[in-house]
This record gives C-alpha cells, sequence and structure tokens, in this order.
C-alpha cells in the first residue's frame, strides 16, 4: 500500500508534457528579398511559448505551470508567443517558467508576447490585424501582440536592426504579409540577427589562469558533429567559479566559420535547458 501510494504521488508531481507543438519556424534573412512586402518584428529574447486554448507549452511539449490568474480570460484559441521579462533577462524568464507550481513571485512581471495564431487560416497581414483585435477584446494587461511594422526597403531595416540592437535587443523576424501558418521551417519566415548563434554540449573545462585561478579558464564543448573548441569569452566570474556541468548543453554565439570550419570567436551565451525537438515535417 505504501509503495502505491509513492508511485501515486511521483505520478501527480511528474512533470507534464505532450508531443511538440507543431510550430512555424524560422529560417536566415538572405539578400534579394522585397522587404517591403514583409512585416518586421523584434527578435525577443525569452521562453517561447505554445498557448492550446486551454494551457501553455513550451516548444518541446513541457507543460508551463502558469499561475490560473496568469491565463484566466485569455482567449481559447491557439496562440504562439513568447514569455518574456524584458531584453536581457533570458536566464530570469527560464528559470520562472522552469518552476513547478506557478508560485514564483516573476510570474508579476511577466508577459506573453503574442506573435501568431496557428488556426488562422489567413496570410500573415490577416493574422496581425486579427491578433490584434482579439487581445485587444481580451484586455489583459500581460497579454500583449508582438508590434509588428513595414519597413520600405533594405535602408530603413538596417536602421531599425541597429536600433534594436544597440538597445539591447538579439535581431529582428521578418514574416511575409502572404504566409499561411504551416508548421516547420518556412522560408518565409526570416530571422536577422548580427551574430550566428549554435548550440554545444559542454564535454569539459580548461583551468584558469592569472585573475581566474582556481577557477574555469574555458569550456570545452562539443558540436553535434563531433568538433570540439572552447569558449572562453562570455563567461562571468560566476560561471567561471561553478561552471556547466559535463553534459550540459549551451548556447554560443560566433562570427561565421574559419576555413576550417571552427566557429570564429564563440562567446558564450547561456545554458540551454531544453533541447528543440526535431523540425516537425
Amino acid at each position: 500500500m505504501r509503495a502505491l501510494t509513492a508511485l501515486l504521488l511521483a505520478l501527480l508531481l511528474a512533470p507534464v508534457f505532450a508531443a511538440p507543438p507543431r510550430l512555424m519556424l524560422a529560417t536566415d534573412y538572405h539578400d534579394g528579398i522585397e522587404v517591403a512586402e514583409y512585416f518586421v518584428s523584434e527578435k525577443l529574447d525569452g521562453v517561447r511559448g505554445h498557448w492550446d486554448g486551454r494551457a501553455l507549452y513550451t516548444r518541446g511539449g513541457h507543460r508551463i505551470e502558469a499561475p490560473e490568474w496568469f491565463t484566466a480570460g485569455w482567449p481559447r484559441v491557439p496562440m504562439d508567443g513568447e514569455l518574456w521579462l524584458g531584453r536581457g533577462r533570458f536566464e530570469e524568464t527560464s528559470g520562472i517558467a522552469r518552476t513547478a507550481g506557478g508560485e514564483h513571485p516573476g510570474w508579476r512581471e511577466m508577459r506573453f508576447m503574442v506573435f501568431d495564431l496557428p488556426a488562422h487560416e489567413g496570410g500573415f497581414g490577416q493574422r496581425v490585424a486579427a491578433m490584434r483585435a482579439l487581445l485587444m477584446a481580451a484586455n489583459v494587461r500581460w497579454l500583449q501582440p508582438v508590434e509588428q511594422r513595414r519597413v520600405t526597403g533594405r535602408q530603413e531595416l538596417e536602421a531599425r536592426m541597429r536600433a534594436v540592437v544597440e538597445a539591447g535587443g538579439e535581431g529582428l523576424m521578418l514574416h511575409h504579409r502572404d504566409a499561411r501558418y504551416r508548421a516547420g521551417r518556412s522560408g518565409q519566415l526570416l530571422k536577422l540577427k548580427p551574430f550566428d548563434d549554435a548550440e554545444a554540449r559542454v564535454v569539459g573545462h580548461t583551468p584558469g589562469r592569472g585573475k581566474y585561478t582556481g577557477m574555469v579558464g574555458a569550456l570545452v564543448v562539443e558540436r553535434p558533429d563531433g568538433l570540439r573548441f572552447r569558449i572562453g569569452s562570455g563567461l562571468t566570474d560566476a560561471l567561471r567559479a561553478e561552471p556547466p556541468a559535463v553534459g550540459t548543453h549551451v548556447t554560443y554565439r560566433f562570427n561565421g566559420l574559419t576555413g576550417n570550419g571552427v566557429p570564429r570567436f564563440p562567446r558564450f551565451l547561456r545554458v540551454r535547458h531544453e533541447l528543440p525537438p526535431p523540425d516537425p515535417e
């Protein structure tokens, strides 16, 4: 009886998991597109969330235990968005979203920034109008549409990019006005960033020298193709004292690749607490 009780308790406390939602995913920006045909928005540095009309899930299908008051009054239609505290606050956002029970005080600052309506059958321009009307009617302060702008050309796009990056943002998203919502990578949804980024697995640490003696000097990481290299830039003193453990996945930024295919000037960005699932077919 005691064993059965323990099993039931474990099942009740286990994280809720569902199949990964079938989301529309971006590809990289490329020259030659007609920029004026796209809506442009800031690429938010938050935790992507999928609202299925009843609950919030991560891209990987894990249930986000938001407080009941947080989702009260939300439209009962699927919404694609980003949990966001503000620029440069990803780690805080991720920690709150991963906390069980929904009792973290940080939810009081949280916003869910909606950037698409997966079940809407119209083009993106129609979905933008529908999002604005839907969220205005819901009248929930922390449920907001991502600002979508139009630009006249490449020069205006570059100016917008500079303004966002100088203010601490990651980059831009471009969504074609006529694009229908389709699961998987889309050539009509583009991301434009000043740096490349990717994931790698920590396989070791190197000892620090000089002022970093007694701490970690760099992370030794391995890409999915088996290539190993070091990441020393971007590590705070706190991370050097308590570095990500071997086996942890991290996200890093880099400036292209060398002739040997090694990331150029890799810089630690963050710990990756949940790896993205395979792209929907």
